[in-house]
């Protein structure tokens, strides 16, 4: 086994951990059942708090600190992530579940144009063409939001999309260890949120749920999907984020009985098809590459 294939297994392998722990993001906010910003503060506040547990136990285990943020990538990074939090949490609480997450879909093409445009990866002919299918399928879900007045919440769903994919692409750009950056990142989003929520009083239903996705289900999350860049490209790492694209309907359905609309399905299922097509044509082409050779 070549070292460049196994590289490629192992970022695969970290970012469909990724995905799949970030798809319980959505639920588990919803079930916590509170205000915004004590939301965005306490979910963000727990992902701070087990980054120092979790970086004060590798320091008594290693004798040495990790790297923490390295440079400016890094910091640059940080702070796009700890945007993307923000305009997430506000598209969370402004359109409905399934809006917010086939529009996040946009993500890989997103990181795809980026890509093209800074790092001169110029995208294939599938990808092209998959990202024609998805800004039809976004078009119709926003018009959708047009309409039943979820505009705001779907702005920032597109917005959040377009944050992760260039944090993705600068980890991607600098090829560096980006695994703590988005957990350190939550300072950001922790500060703002109980900035807010504070002066008047925390108001959360049930925390329970909100400390078990900030502690726990974000860490694993956004350590495993940041670190992906280091072996994928960055719309590879994007398609894994649509993990939640496919999970998260699913798990507010059978939790919540919530029904996405007609467009929202239509607009989502173009989505979903546009992305496998593009995996599948994609993992053809890698396998069939080498015979060529």
């Amino acid at each position: 086994m070549s070292p460049t294939l196994s590289d490629h297994r192992k970022g695969l392998l970290l970012t469909a951990i990724g995905g799949l722990a970030l798809s319980m993001d959505i639920p588990l906010v919803r079930l916590g059942d509170g205000d915004i910003w004590s939301i965005l503060g306490v979910r963000s506040a727990s992902t701070v708090l087990a980054t120092f547990l979790i970086l004060g136990a590798m320091r008594l285990a290693s004798g040495k600190w990790p790297i923490l943020i390295p440079g400016r990538p890094g910091l640059l990074t940080g702070l796009l992530y700890g945007l993307s939090s923000l305009t997430f949490v506000l598209a969370v609480f402004n359109t409905t579940t399934a809006n917010v997450v086939f529009i996040v879909a946009f993500n890989p093409m997103f990181g795809a144009l980026l890509s093209w445009i800074f790092l001169k990866e110029k995208p294939q002919a599938a990808t092209l063409i998959a990202m024609l299918f998805m800004i039809f399928g976004v078009g119709l879900i926003v018009s959708e939001g047009l309409s039943s007045g979820h505009f705001f919440g779907d702005a920032m769903a597109l917005l959040s999309a377009l944050i992760l994919a260039a944090a993705i692409t600068i980890g991607r750009a600098s090829r560096r260890d980006m695994g703590f950056v988005p957990l350190l990142a939550a300072i950001l989003p922790a500060s703002l949120g109980l900035a807010q929520a504070l002066p008047t009083g925390l108001s959360i239903v049930h925390p329970g749920w909100i400390l078990l996705n900030g502690a726990i289900v974000m860490p694993v999350a956004f350590w495993c999907l940041a670190t992906g860049p280091r072996y994928l490209s960055a719309p590879e790492v994007g398609m894994f984020y649509l993990l939640e694209t496919v999970l998260a309907p699913i798990w507010v359905w059978l939790i919540f009985a919530e029904t996405p609309a007609t467009m929202t399905l239509l607009g989502g299922g173009i989505l979903v098809a546009a992305i496998a097509g593009h995996c599948f044509w994609m993992v053809r082409g890698r396998s069939v590459r080498p015979l060529a050779e």
